[in-house]
């Protein structure tokens, strides 16, 4: 049996520069934080002919061709595996749809498992780029690159995404005074709403085509509040950092209509009115998890609390996209 894992994320800074319609014309560049939840993968060999599936619905079919689960279908098209006598499924810590890049973690986590199937070693920046081109390339997917991307490599990092498309990944240089922090002051509050990101950045991507200049001016600032951001957590400067959190989060309003909604804006409110310094909803919006950056942590859970929302504590993960048990 092989099983592999994948982590999900929370987004720092710059979440939109990522999406080619941005970036292939003015570059991109944001901060992301794989975090200790994960998507795993669990491939194994079977007695029977038939190519077994499991994720929300099961699925046994004679071959990988004949999946309706698309990102399964193309993965194992790929990687040249028929699927004949395998049985894959799959597990999450977190459901998809709430913001914490679940898709991208589930194409690399699949890759990944795939790859050691076959013995192939991959190098987390061919992998991130295997999922971009499953999801991005053969399934359309109006998504960005950033979640296949710290899936892959893990920790907090910089992406870089130039216009020609090399996309750079560079560590996050923080001390670990402000790591240790960070993980204790960053608090996840679960909406109890999902969405897909596709779907909520549409809009985005088509106004980009369009070129838009409202868009490319909204993008444009949320790509320097990202370096701000950057500057801020190098120095430390924590403060700083939980007020471009909420900035973002207005530029990100102002962007898309369907970022939020009233039943948001007003528990975001209250988050903010109980002890936190800055916060945003993670992800493309619409739903999911509202982070906060808190030092008055006590009196913001009790109120979160009071609202019905449940926290998910977390950590960073530093190992990326990897192999459990092979």
């Amino acid at each position: 049996m092989i099983i592999t894992r994948s982590p999900l994320r929370i987004t720092l800074g710059g979440g939109g520069t990522d999406l080619p319609s941005y970036y292939e014309q003015f570059g991109g560049f944001l901060i992301a934080g794989a975090i200790d939840k994960y998507v795993y993968i669990t491939i194994h060999d079977t007695f029977v002919d038939d190519l077994i599936v499991k994720y929300s619905s099961l699925e046994r079919v004679p071959s990988a061709d004949h999946l309706q689960h698309p990102i399964i279908r193309e993965s194992m098209r790929l990687v040249e595996i028929d699927g004949r006598a395998l049985e894959i499924s799959s597990m999450a810590d977190i459901p998809a749809g709430t913001g914490l890049g679940s898709s991208g973690s589930f194409t690399t986590a699949l890759l990944k498992a795939l790859h050691t199937h076959k013995k192939h070693l991959i190098h987390p920046r061919e992998l991130a780029e295997q999922a971009c081109h499953v999801e991005i390339g053969l399934l359309k997917e109006e998504i960005g690159k950033q979640d296949q991307y710290i899936a892959a490599f893990g920790g907090l990092t910089c992406l870089e995404f130039p216009a020609d498309g090399e996309v750079k990944a560079a560590p996050l240089p923080i001390t670990t005074e402000t790591l240790y922090n960070l993980e204790d002051d960053l608090l996840l509050f679960f909406t109890g709403y999902s969405r897909s990101a596709s779907k909520v950045l549409s809009d985005q991507n088509r106004r980009s085509l369009e070129r838009d200049p409202e868009v490319e001016r909204n993008l444009h600032e949320l790509k320097e509040i990202a370096y701000q951001s950057q500057e801020a957590l190098v120095q430390g400067d924590l403060q700083r950092f939980a007020e471009l959190l909420s900035l973002q989060w207005e530029q990100k309003k102002r962007r898309t209509g369907g970022a939020s909604n009233e039943e948001i804006d007003r528990l975001y409110q209250i988050g903010m009115a109980n002890g936190a310094l800055g916060g945003k909803l993670v992800g493309a919006g619409g739903g999911g998890f509202l982070m906060f950056y808190a030092e008055d942590k006590i009196r913001l859970r009790h109120a979160m609390l009071e609202e019905g929302l449940r926290e998910v504590r977390f950590r960073f993960d530093f190992e990326g996209t990897k192999v459990v048990i092979q």
